[in-house]
């Protein structure tokens, strides 16, 4: 028995299932096919259980130097099977809030692995949807007049360096260890890497981050990385940047050895356990994608501004088209693709408007272009800059390393770009983003009055810094 709807969604993560809510909005029939968890990666596997895990680290670290505030414990101690119960508990909570929006949208769930069929009985146009129904019943076939693919991305390892879930580890695994390891190696200083890296230092694990690049989180501002290297050193964290990992090495017995090249020479490195963290590949295989004349480029579903591909009835969204591989990213990515379908007005994605945030301890947001991109692009530019070591609540917080940047063209006074480093940015960051949004000036942000005290001051200093009128520096 086959079953029409208006759209048809493949994959129930943050992207799909906020697809699917907005479709059901705008009086659309909708189903969603998910062959896990609805709520996807970002639920069950990224973005809220690890900071879950990450907050837990944080509230034991600043527990054991409870004496800097006065408060004195003769004991901190750490239960790791509680940290992952809350953290369980955590996913749980919001994974029952899902399905309740499903329901509260009459938005139809097939748990099962679907397949894009090509032109059949069903219909003249490639797009038929087979589910593989997960309990064993016969297939479902579904009929949409619109698809979007939302399958998400998987963690990418390195050739060679096979994940065994023992040895070596991906973040999908490490974040289901019953016991933390006494040490770690973390192959790939990117925003994952970091954040793991931060994590784990905090819950007392010796940790050795090995970088490709010459510096970590390379896609951060130059000052942010510096900044994070030095502070991560500080917290005890091993880092080894311009380092090739070769994974031929690899040996495996009383916990591990691998070898990375580093000025010329071979290093050897020894841990419990590597955490594997090198990026995301697309979920693009097993779905049909051959049966259409979906395009794909270096991995990634080719899509134009609206996130249609080249079948013009089916749309892509989320991980599985490249570009900022973030959650919020895909939820309006996601809105974008139902609204054009519906015929509505879109306002696609613009990255240059897109905030991004590193949880690690301490925190890194980021909005707009580096001051290196600015200078690559041609602009000639103006910084403004502002520590929080002269911010009065980074002081009453104890977390007064870090800093607001701001870059801004010199020829226009556009805001070009804002970074941050500290205490609770990745929540300070949505304020440069609606200066972005609203093409603010540094001027426009100083002259709005920050509460004291806040840390949101240091972005009102910042915005004076740009003309060198900082009150507090």
């Amino acid at each position: 028995m086959a079953t029409e709807y208006d759209v048809v969604i493949l994959g129930g993560g943050t992207g799909g299932y906020v697809a699917a809510i907005r479709a059901s909005q705008l009086g659309k029939k909708v189903a969603i096919v998910e062959k896990g968890k609805l709520g996807g990666t970002c639920l069950h596997k990224g973005c809220i259980p690890s900071k879950a895990l990450l907050r837990s680290a944080e509230v034991f670290a600043t527990a054991k130097k409870g004496e800097e505030f006065g408060v004195i414990a003769k004991e901190v101690a750490l239960d790791f099977t509680k940290v992952q119960e809350r953290k369980a508990k955590i996913v749980e909570q919001l994974h029952k809030g899902v399905q309740h929006l499903m329901k509260q949208g009459k938005i139809d769930v097939y748990e099962g692995l679907g397949r894009i069929l090509g032109p059949s009985i069903f219909s003249p146009m490639p797009g038929t949807i087979s589910v593989e129904m997960n309990n064993g019943e016969e297939n479902q076939m579904l009929i949409p007049k619109n698809v979007v693919i939302a399958t998400g991305s998987r963690p990418r390892t390195l050739p060679g360096l096979d994940i065994d879930g023992e040895f070596v580890l991906s973040s999908d695994e490490a974040l289901e260890l019953t016991e933390l390891p006494n040490s770690i190696i973390i192959v790939g200083g990117g925003v994952i890497g970091i954040e793991w890296a931060s994590m784990m230092s905090d819950f007392g694990v010796e940790v050795t981050v090995l970088e490709y690049a010459d510096r970590i989180i390379p896609t951060e501002d130059r000052e942010i990385s510096k900044e994070m290297q030095r502070i991560m050193k500080k917290k005890g964290v091993k880092i080894v940047t311009n380092a090739k990992v070769l994974p031929e090495t690899l040996e495996k017995g009383n916990g591990v050895t691998i070898k990375a090249e580093h000025k010329g020479e071979q290093k050897s490195f020894t841990a419990e356990k590597i955490l594997v963290s090198v990026g995301r590949q697309a979920n693009i295989e097993g779905i049909g994608i051959e049966n259409t004349e979906i395009q794909i480029d270096r991995g990634f579903i080719v899509t134009n501004e609206n996130y249609q591909t080249k079948e013009s009835h089916m749309y892509a969204i989320g991980d599985v088209i490249g570009g900022l591989q973030l959650a919020h990213v895909a939820s309006h990515e996601g809105i974008t693709a139902v609204e054009h379908i519906a015929g509505e007005k879109t306002h696609p994605v613009d990255p240059t408007l897109v905030s991004k945030c590193i949880y690690s301890n301490p925190e890194a947001a980021s909005v707009g272009l580096t001051e290196d991109e600015a200078k690559e692009k041609g602009y000639k530019v103006k910084t403004g800059k502002f520590l929080f070591k002269a911010i009065g609540k980074a002081l009453v917080y104890g977390e007064s390393d870090g800093f607001v940047k701001l870059v801004v063209d010199e020829e226009t006074d556009d805001l070009l770009g804002v970074h941050m480093i500290g205490p609770h940015v990745t929540d300070m960051i949505s304020e440069a983003g609606l200066a972005k949004v609203l093409d603010a000036t540094p001027w426009e942000i100083a002259h709005t009055i920050h509460p004291h005290p806040t840390l949101s001051e240091a972005i009102g200093e910042a915005a004076l810094a740009v003309e060198g009128r900082a009150i507090h520096s």
